[in-house]
């Protein structure tokens, strides 16, 4: 893996699309995969504001809460239709089905979208607990699109962006590990001090499936784009 760090999330996010508008421009990158919550919302600013044609690229999204409708504001639907579709001309996006009566059904369907739509570059945040989509520890390498119960600790980052506590979802729909892991590229952004043990781990650590990041270890092709506050603990910064 490849790491570089920044003094700012705004440096990191504009080296982040950068990367993505070289590829779309030198035409290697037809899909995109997206994530969510409050690492890449640079990143997507930096997107809106270049008015890049992506009218030949598809994105697919790694993740969706379970029993939120698309028009939800707290879906993540509609967060990517606020943070980044309504703003710009992609071909086609998909992310899960939240709302499916099916839910195994649907990760059968989504996962056949990403057979269907092969990843050149996926866009990945890390949870404190070293979670990738919402792979939480212990979820197999091997894993497809499937249901995840989310648990407490990532409950817990997630319910600034709610109301009410008990308003958010105890499941999701998520990438496996295995789905991740197809991309022919993966940026992995980490920004604050309470992702730097994560970064730690998944770097340094042993891959193991008690910290699920860890597994990019084995990945070709892996850029970590991390502030100076998330890379603090590791022994090469030290």
């Amino acid at each position: 893996m490849e790491l570089l760090t920044f003094t700012t999330v705004d440096d990191a996010a504009a080296k982040a699309f950068d990367i993505i508008k070289e590829g779309i421009e030198k035409g290697s990158i037809r899909t995109l995969g997206l994530a969510t919550g409050g690492t890449p919302l640079k990143f997507y600013e930096k997107f809106r504001q270049s008015k890049l044609d992506v009218s030949n690229i598809s994105t697919v999204n790694l993740d969706e809460y379970v029993g939120l409708k698309a028009t939800d504001e707290h879906s993540y639907h509609s967060y990517m239709n606020t943070e980044l579709f309504s703003h710009m001309n992609f071909k086609e996006s998909f992310l899960p089905n939240g709302m499916a009566e099916d839910l195994e059904k649907e990760c059968l369907h989504y996962e056949s979208i990403l057979q269907n739509h092969p990843v050149d570059v996926q866009i990945l945040g890390i949870g404190e607990n070293g979670h990738i989509g919402f792979n939480e520890p212990g979820t197999s390498f091997d894993s497809l699109t499937h249901v995840v119960e989310l648990t407490e600790s990532t409950r817990e980052a997630n319910k600034r962006f709610f109301e009410k506590e008990e308003d958010v979802p105890t499941h999701a729909l998520s990438m496996g590990i295995q789905s991740i892991m197809a991309a022919k590229k993966i940026i992995l952004l980490a920004f604050g001090a309470n992702k730097a043990e994560a970064v730690k781990r998944m770097l340094e650590g042993s891959v193991d499936e008690s910290c699920p990041a860890s597994v990019l270890q084995k990945h070709p092709n892996v850029v970590v784009l991390a502030d100076t506050e998330a890379a603090s603990l590791l022994k090469a910064l030290c």
